[in-house]
């Protein structure tokens, strides 16, 4: 029996090697083995990763699947052949969607949102994020095999220290399931640096509001050489595009500074910057959540401070 993680594409997302903290963790709780499972373009990497985090065993697939369908058979095709006991997935937006399809190909119970894990008797016991954040639900898994989703925020990355060696093979995977289930006709094209992966991050809310002070926030964001983001509201609202939110249902994001304007701090945000090193806020409620999370807080209007900061930023 095992415990496996799952990383895909062409590079190591975000999150990866705190899921492979995890993943290790658990399995040495359990006295298993744990496999980071990875795609052929990844392997390189992945070794080294693996090496200084304590993992020992690299299985890469030998197919690279391109369309999600196809990721979905092969993992579930590397499932049914390995039979491993946890099989974890980094809870990105695509993450998610996989692990479910994953489970519910294979028939195995899928949990979402978990932010801990650990061994209880014969079970594993799983505390997730439940109501879009606000609040967490414990679990106990007691199926013998179980699909998790992990939100790597909530995980400390460590190395080992000296780097273990790592032993890699490549395993042919029969696919599981039928052909696509759909066709994709377009998809919206990411271009140049991910949010996910941006050390600084000026993120905006419906505290500047009105759409057309969201320029403040993407001139900040230029002016400090960082991307910009929002929250879920200003999503809905229609302000900007779903591959700028951060949060739960959003980009994880882990950069070294993230701003906060007009933004409230609601637990689902907060799962997606909670991580971030340091947290500066701006925002007119001196009782806003985001206060608690924040290192550096102004109790003020953004829309009127953003100018000078701006301009500041430019000097």
């Amino acid at each position: 029996m095992t415990v496996v993680l799952f990383s895909w594409g062409d590079r190591i997302e975000g999150g990866a090697v705190e899921g492979l903290t995890l993943a290790a963790e658990v399995a040495a709780a359990l006295g298993v083995e744990v496999r980071w499972v990875v795609t052929p373009a990844l392997e390189q990497e992945a070794a080294s990763a693996a090496a200084l985090h304590g993992v020992q065993k690299l299985d890469v697939i030998a197919a690279a699947p391109g369309s999600t369908d196809e990721r979905v058979s092969v993992i579930a095709g590397y499932c049914k052949a390995q039979a491993p006991r946890l099989m974890l997935f980094n809870q990105t937006v695509e993450g998610r969607v996989v692990a479910a399809r994953v489970a519910g190909r294979l028939g195995l119970p899928v949990l979402a949102n978990v932010v801990s894990l650990a061994p209880d008797n014969d079970a594993l016991r799983a505390e997730a994020s439940a109501y879009g954040g606000d609040t967490r639900a414990e679990y106990l898994l007691k199926a013998p095999r179980n699909v998790v989703s992990v939100v790597t925020t909530a995980v400390v990355a460590r190395k080992v220290d000296p780097a273990v060696q790592v032993e890699t093979r490549r395993v042919e995977v029969e696919p599981v399931g039928g052909g696509a289930a759909f066709e994709v006709i377009s998809a919206p094209q990411v271009q140049g640096q991910r949010l996910e992966d941006a050390e600084i991050i000026v993120s905006g809310g419906r505290g500047l509001g009105k759409r057309e002070n969201f320029e403040f926030v993407k001139e900040m964001a230029d002016a400090l050489g960082g991307m910009w983001g929002g929250s879920r509201a200003i999503v809905d609202d229609g302000w900007i595009d779903s591959s700028r939110q951060v949060g739960l249902t959003g980009k994880i994001t882990r950069p070294g500074l993230y701003i906060a304007l007009g933004i409230s701090g609601a637990s689902q945000h907060m799962a997606g910057c909670s991580a971030a090193k340091t947290i500066i806020a701006i925002n007119t409620d001196p009782d806003a959540s985001i206060f608690r999370y924040a290192r550096y807080g102004v109790v003020g209007d953004c829309v009127e401070l953003l100018p000078e900061l701006i301009r500041a930023a430019k000097a």
